[in-house]
């Protein structure tokens, strides 16, 4: 089952759209919920597509690539966590996972899953919006630091972020570790590309959530444990795909008490 709606762009006077439809796909068995979310995501400009399970939801992503994904956890037959699972091996979609279950223990599985936001039932169509948004905002492009190594047309796809064999480009999203790719969710890339920029100087968990939430300049913001635990979620899942030890890193190092920052 699929629903549609269409996004709010319009076409110029030569029929092409006047900008690039952002594409998003709600995966929710309620159909009143799954309304709901269509229309709050068609309002922000998205071409929405709906499922009512997992499987379905799975292969809408596989067919149209979304920006974002809205992922309902408690479903017949494949549950969200599982249908987030399958999606983050074939796609970088945003997922933000929503769900009645409010346990601190259910949003550290949904992150661990691969969602990037965890949302609780009932919700507030604002809120969400405001989320996705936030999200949205983070920033996709690091700044090198040597202004030497930017290409002679001015581009930085050329430039590499490099730390003992680590390397990340922030314009082609890449990663490899001795020249083999990693693959990463975006918030694990966002983490990593932030404690590359950094160096040596310690980035704290509040500073890297509210970087998570496009939000890394407003330090007045709460910051709250669970926030936190969602970072340690994070860097123990990065550390697991580039295949390091806490105890002995290559990379990245912690600061107890602290946070992270890179390894001498």
């Amino acid at each position: 089952m699929t629903d549609v709606q269409g996004p709010s762009t319009a076409p110029d006077p030569e029929g092409a759209p006047v900008e690039e439809a952002r594409v998003a796909v709600v995966i929710e068995d309620e159909e009143d919920i799954r309304s709901l979310l269509s229309t709050v995501l068609a309002q922000a400009g998205f071409e929405v597509h709906g499922a009512a399970n997992g499987a379905d939801g799975v292969e809408l992503v596989r067919e149209h690539s979304p920006l974002v994904t809205t992922l309902d956890v408690n479903m017949p037959g494949m549950d969200g966590f599982e249908t987030a699972k399958r999606i983050r091996a074939i796609s970088s979609t945003y997922i933000v996972m929503l769900s009645a279950r409010t346990e601190e223990i259910d949003a550290l599985q949904g992150l661990e899953a691969g969602a990037d936001d965890y949302v609780a039932k009932p919700f507030r169509p604002r809120e969400l919006r405001a989320r996705i948004d936030a999200m949205l905002r983070r920033p996709r492009h690091v700044a090198p630091a040597d202004p030497d190594n930017v290409g002679e047309n001015g581009s930085s796809d050329d430039v590499w972020l490099e730390h003992h064999g680590l390397r990340l480009n922030a314009s082609t999203h890449l990663v490899t570790v001795d020249d083999q790719d990693v693959e990463l969710t975006r918030s694990e890339f966002d983490i990593l590309a932030d404690l590359l920029v950094a160096g040596r100087r310690v980035r704290a968990k509040s500073d890297l959530a509210l970087m998570l939430r496009g939000d890394q300049y407003a330090v007045s913001d709460f910051v709250s444990d669970s926030d936190a635990r969602a970072i340690e979620v994070h860097m123990a899942n990065l550390r697991r795909k580039l295949g390091e030890s806490p105890a002995q890193p290559r990379w990245i190092e912690t600061v107890r008490g602290v946070g992270y920052r890179l390894t001498a």
